[in-house]
């Protein structure tokens, strides 16, 4: 391995500031759209049907193509897929902002994605790049880079609207660019930089059929609730997402120099973390999705105080992950803590199925909320640690990509599958409180059930009491 000179402690934690930026950033794509959603219909021509296909279209790109980005960062250095990504993250803000009509509006999103899918991992590999050879700074680092995402989902939302109301809805993809132009400058200074450790080229057969694979899948499940599970399209595209997979899995089998070493899911912990983190997205991501509904569709809310009563439960989370999780990690382990975790965020998505249609912010939402979040905040990080951690050091961009294609996949498919209930429990009655609350409540029990699961399966097969510990690695800038 080659030796790299190691940054200053100073210029380490800026870092982790940029890399923690990345991962705010690509959490606030995803839910500063929402607000602005009936001023783009309006404009640009949406039919009801077809707009929610600006969050889709960055969704499933996103999703499809983390893979290969983990794989390129690997061969490529991961300080030049960030910047790369950062670069394509801002040609798309540029022409979701100023697009005319809805095909041009949709090429934007999907190039968004692009970008957010080369991020990622990059992201990732270079948080473990710096502080890997430490046990106790990785999870300090990736408590601070974990409690970004729900910062970034709350702030989309009152940014979001704000700029909507003050400005127009162009603006939501515009914030982006300066930001972008931030990270191209500040990464060549604060970020490692240098070749991959991988060796060998792109599996270019496996990257496309991984990528239309996961990119069916994803179109499937968030397409289903609209069109119905039983629809042949719904099922003929998961087919399609199923061949796919298994060619890939075929192609990987016999390659050389695969996109994805098949091997690499025996290593300890690895896989059964990646389920972690599968549930995880699945349990969570619908909470967050039904508590909005909730509190704007049967308590009243409007986008900013509904923004608002999220705070709470994303300031628990933060401050979680920042203080208390790091603490609890090093003296019961990951495996304790991902267990509990999704235990109490099951017991509190248990208590939010409780929610009425005459109820209140203080008795119905917040006491269970925070519940919920403490649970994320406790199974996030350990998770997350172990999943990464348990790679070779010259395959921690594919870990990075696999992981983040778990928690994707399993916000995708846990939020259809919650939809489904919903709906079939009353969700589509609006203007019928009594309905909706009944179906947000199935969605709630979906939920919950999914994180039993995610706790069951996690004592099963997490094994051991700690992160991983690395041989320390020197870097250079």
């Amino acid at each position: 391995m080659n030796q790299r000179k190691i940054p200053g402690p100073t210029r380490k934690w800026l870092a982790l500031s940029l890399i923690a930026l990345a991962q705010f950033m690509v959490i606030m794509d995803t839910s500063i759209i929402g607000v602005a959603l009936p001023a783009m219909s309006t404009d640009l021509g949406f039919t009801q049907e077809n707009l929610t296909w600006v969050f889709n279209a960055y969704v499933v790109v996103f999703g499809g193509l983390l893979l290969l980005g983990g794989r390129l960062s690997d061969l490529y250095g991961a300080r030049r897929m960030f910047g790369l990504g950062w670069l394509i993250l801002l040609v798309g803000s540029a022409i979701a902002g100023f697009a005319g009509n809805v095909p041009v509006e949709l090429v934007g999103r999907a190039v968004q994605g692009v970008g957010a899918a080369l991020i990622a991992p990059a992201a990732l590999t270079l948080l473990m790049m710096l502080f890997g050879s430490s046990p106790r700074e990785l999870t300090r680092a990736l408590a601070v880079y974990g409690a970004a995402a729900p910062a970034g989902g709350t702030a989309g939302v009152f940014l979001g609207g704000l700029l909507t109301e003050y400005a127009s809805w162009p603006w939501v993809f515009f914030v982006n660019i300066p930001i972008a132009i931030l990270a191209l400058v500040a990464a060549p200074a604060l970020l490692p930089g240098g070749r991959g450790a991988a060796t060998g080229g792109v599996d270019l057969l496996g990257a496309f059929t991984a990528t239309l694979g996961i990119g069916a899948a994803v179109f499937g499940i968030v397409r289903a609730p609209e069109v119905g599970w039983g629809a042949a399209q719904t099922w003929g595209t998961l087919l399609a997402a199923a061949v796919l997979l298994a060619g890939f899995v075929v192609i990987q089998a016999r390659r050389r120099e695969p996109l994805v070493r098949l091997a690499i899911f025996r290593t300890p912990n690895l896989g059964a973390a990646n389920l972690a983190q599968f549930l995880l997205g699945a349990a969570w991501i619908p909470m967050w999705f039904f508590l909005n509904l909730y509190l704007q569709q049967v308590l009243g809310y409007s986008a900013f105080p509904s923004g608002a009563a999220l705070i709470p439960m994303t300031a628990l989370v933060m401050i979680v992950m920042i203080v208390l999780a790091p603490r609890m990690i090093a003296r019961f382990g990951p495996r304790a803590m991902v267990v509990a975790g999704l235990v109490l965020l099951a017991a509190g998505l248990g208590w939010l199925s409780l929610v009425r249609p005459d109820g209140n912010f203080w008795v119905d939402v917040l006491p269970a909320s925070l519940v919920s979040a403490l649970g994320m905040a406790l199974a996030f990080i350990p998770s997350l640690g172990t999943a990464i951690s348990s790679a070779r050091p010259e395959e921690g961009g594919l870990a990075s990509g696999i992981v983040n294609t778990s928690y994707q996949l399993g916000s995708a498919l846990g939020l259809a599958a919650a939809t489904a209930v919903a709906a079939t429990a009353g969700a589509g009655a609006l203007g019928d409180l009594g309905a909706l609350t009944d179906g947000f409540s199935a969605a709630f029990v979906v939920a919950a059930v999914i994180a039993l699961v995610g706790a069951a399966l996690a004592a099963l097969t997490l094994r051991g009491s700690r992160v991983p510990e690395r041989e320390p690695e020197s870097v250079a800038l």
